[in-house]
């Protein structure tokens, strides 16, 4: 589901490294007599090769299994980080699961999948977990090709339902030699809210036959819980699982409740209880998010607390919790952890954990522009009731912080794990003449391409959208971002805005969020690309623009607003000093928002970078200078939604080829757009037909490939440009 990095889905798990920061006090120091060894046959969990040496257990050894689990889990989390709160939480069920059902006979599909470590963990992969030099051999979602325990490749949430319906309807049509006995959905850690989650409930019901759904309560989604299904579910918790409604028995389903989620020995007799039963049914089991840190200091402690190691004095290295107080609109859980700092319970911070390694590292792009965005959208709150950020479930991932969910009150919503919804609420906003801010990652996004269509454009509504991880990066291959162009800007009356530069970011926003009947307001919805990583390393370091260094003139906009000037540490908040874009429109209406910008004219060769690939187009223009004496013409286009057929026809003059660049998938991409601009606007001298020469991704799902190994493979250097360019002449 979401792998982000920050409290959300983040980036995936793919981020690797040994070892923790140099100088850096480690949070827990687990004693070595302790630790598994992944070479010590002393310790259990080396000796787990499959599900049938967790079988072949004594019963009194279980619990142990389950500690040592929680250790490797908390040190792996130190060294290499990852969804580490949620696999916390799911110890005891997933040996519980493996203890009681047959894999791979008995079919196991995870939900949101970043709840499969301890699943992998059972089922041969345990010295992934276990050697740091193995650490790169498992992904953070389950996956088919890395063992057959493994059902689907899954990292979004919502659809093990589905899945399973899937599995249990072909097993009952074939009978016996369909080779399938139980059919197991694990869903939870906020995926229940997902509205696909409910349609598979629906069907369940009809469908009949084996089908057990354990519904892992931990009573968090990514963040806070949102929705009106969460008050029913902690009456079922208070009252033992006997107080209605019960929206499961609603959907006419079977149903249990576990309190103990994390008693191996509670979870173990409950799944016997429910193994080969004739119709669906939902085992519904209370757990701890980040089970296994002392989640005890008080309210007040949180500010400056840190994790303590598992208590091995008590039986399941769990203590009980209650941090979080929902009496505010958005669950606030109190706890202003760093992403490195997971905290045992109800608590944001414990859903994905940074390795030690990257503490005291700069904010990555999508928090830095994150937080500019809402520095940016804060001060107008007060004078537009109507203006509302939206936020499916990830926001900590992407900027949005506590401190300003808090200060925004009903101006933030969290809709949980729910894109669709989301969209479509935007767009019920805008028609009421409200002004909607959709922020989300843009593999998310894909979940909600019908709404983009119908809710959202085809209504011309006034949403604007902000894509956060959009491009060519190093995650995994349920979160590329590299179909995000393809995506946005092939949608009829959506623009796509596609800034290189936090002035041009801050500038787009305030265009798209103009109120309604401002001037050159846009008349439908906007979507804004977010910097990414190449536009963010270049503003901090302006040598990497060699052509401008980084001073451009100023975009034509006709819009003002406040926004935040990051501070010498690159932070972006509401108590850093206060400056105004306002730049006066050169044209009257949106088209100026759509216009090219060259920023360097020249001859021989037009070059136009696209987003995050525009620093490559002015540091391929310098090495041409440097090296053959050429002067480029460099453009950075901005926008991905039209053409700008004026600067197309003026490159005709003197320049015998134009070189798009894009870090997204190529066919059906942008420049392919401008290759066949020329094709179908050729002219009879063919001296003004300049030839075109596309870089971009191919169309492939790649998997925690390093970007600057992306960037080779794809021909996304300078030197692979450079070098195409001047075979041509």
């Amino acid at each position: 589901m979401r792998s982000a990095s920050g409290n959300g889905f983040d980036s995936s798990d793919s981020f690797a490294v040994s070892g923790a920061a140099e100088g850096t006090a480690r949070l827990h120091d687990i004693p070595p007599s302790i630790t598994p060894s992944h070479g010590d046959d002393s310790h259990l969990l080396s000796r787990i090769a499959s599900p049938a040496d967790v079988k072949a257990l004594a019963p009194n050894e279980l619990a142990e299994l389950c500690r040592e689990i929680r250790t490797t889990l908390l040190a792996y989390g130190h060294q290499h980080g990852g969804h580490i709160g949620s696999n916390l939480g799911m110890v005891e069920a997933t040996v519980a699961l493996h203890r009681v059902f047959d894999s791979p006979r008995d079919r196991i599909v995870f939900d949101v999948s970043h709840q499969s470590y301890v699943h992998k963990m059972l089922t041969g992969r345990a010295a992934a977990y276990l050697d740091p030099d193995r650490f790169s051999e498992v992904t953070g979602f389950t996956n088919p090709d890395e063992s057959e325990h493994d059902q689907f490749v899954l990292g979004h949430t919502g659809t093990s339902i589905s899945l399973a319906c899937g599995l249990a309807k072909t097993r009952d049509m074939e009978g016996p030699g369909s080779g399938i006995g139980n059919v197991v959905a694990v869903i939870g850690d906020g995926s229940l809210s997902s509205g696909v989650a409910f349609e598979g409930l629906n069907n369940a019901a009809e469908q009949g036959g084996n089908l057990i759904i354990v519904f892992n309560d931990n009573e968090m989604s990514i963040a806070g819980d949102f929705g009106g299904m969460y008050g029913p579910l902690a009456r079922l918790r208070a009252s033992g699982g006997t107080a209605q409604p019960n929206l499961f028995n609603a959907f006419g389903l079977d149903y249990r409740y576990v309190e103990a989620g994390n008693d191996v020995s509670a979870l173990v007799a409950a799944f016997e209880e429910v193994r080969d039963i004739d119709h669906p049914v939902v085992v519904h089991i209370h757990t701890l998010k980040g089970a296994g840190y002392d989640g005890e200091e008080t309210h007040a402690d949180r500010q400056t607390a840190s994790a303590s190691p598992v208590s091995f004095d008590s039986p399941t290295g769990v203590h009980p919790t209650d941090n979080v107080n929902h009496s505010e609109p958005w669950h606030s859980d109190h706890c202003n952890l760093s992403d490195h700092e997971p905290h045992e319970g109800q608590c944001e911070a414990s859903h994905w954990q940074n390795p030690d390694a990257a503490i005291g590292k700069p904010d990555d792009p999508r928090k830095h522009y994150g937080k500019m965005a809402m520095a940016a959208l804060e001060p107008r709150f007060a004078a537009e009731p109507g203006l509302v950020v939206i936020s499916p479930a990830t926001p900590g991932s992407n900027g949005i912080t506590h401190e300003f969910r808090e200060r925004a009150g009903a101006h933030y919503v969290d809709t949980g794990i729910t894109e669709s919804h989301a969209v479509a609420y935007a767009a019920g906003i805008a028609r009421a003449g409200g002004t909607p801010v959709v922020a989300t990652t843009a593999s998310f996004f894909q979940r909600a391409y019908d709404q983009f269509f119908q809710e959202m454009s085809l209504n011309r509504s006034r949403v604007t959208v902000l894509d956060f991880l959009g491009g060519l990066s190093g995650s995994d291959n349920t979160h590329s971002g590299a179909y995000d162009v393809t995506m946005f800007s092939n949608i009829p009356g959506a623009t796509m805005l596609v800034p290189t530069s936090a002035r041009d970011y801050l500038a787009d926003l305030a265009w798209a969020t103009a109120p309604a009947g401002s001037a050159d307001a846009p008349a439908g919805p906007v979507v804004i690309r977010v910097p990414g990583e190449a536009i963010l390393t270049a503003e901090r370091d302006a040598t990497l623009l060699p052509v401008t260094g980084g001073q451009i003139a100023d975009r034509p906009q006709s819009t003002s607003l406040p926004v935040s000037v990051s501070s010498a540490s690159g932070g972006i908040s509401a108590a850093t000093v206060r400056g105004t874009v306002s730049v006066t429109a050169q044209r009257a209406g949106v088209r100026h928002m759509l216009d090219w910008r060259v920023n360097q004219t020249g001859s021989h060769v037009a070059i136009i970078g696209l987003g995050n690939a525009y620093p490559l187009a002015e540091q391929t223009a310098a090495a041409l200078s440097a090296d053959y004496g050429i002067t480029a013409t460099v453009i950075d286009p901005r926008q991905c939604t039209s053409l700008d057929s004026d600067v197309l026809e003026s490159l005709r003059d003197g320049h015998q080829q134009v070189i798009t660049l894009e870090d997204g998938q190529l066919e059906g991409g942008w420049g392919e757009k401008v290759t066949a601009y020329y094709a179908n606007h050729h002219v009879s001298d063919g001296s003004r037909n300049p030839h075109v020469l596309n870089f971009g991704a191919a169309k492939e799902f790649t998997d925690r490939v390093p970007l600057g190994e992306l960037n080779e493979r794809y021909g996304l250097t300078v030197e692979q440009v450079t070098e195409a360019i001047t075979r041509c002449f």
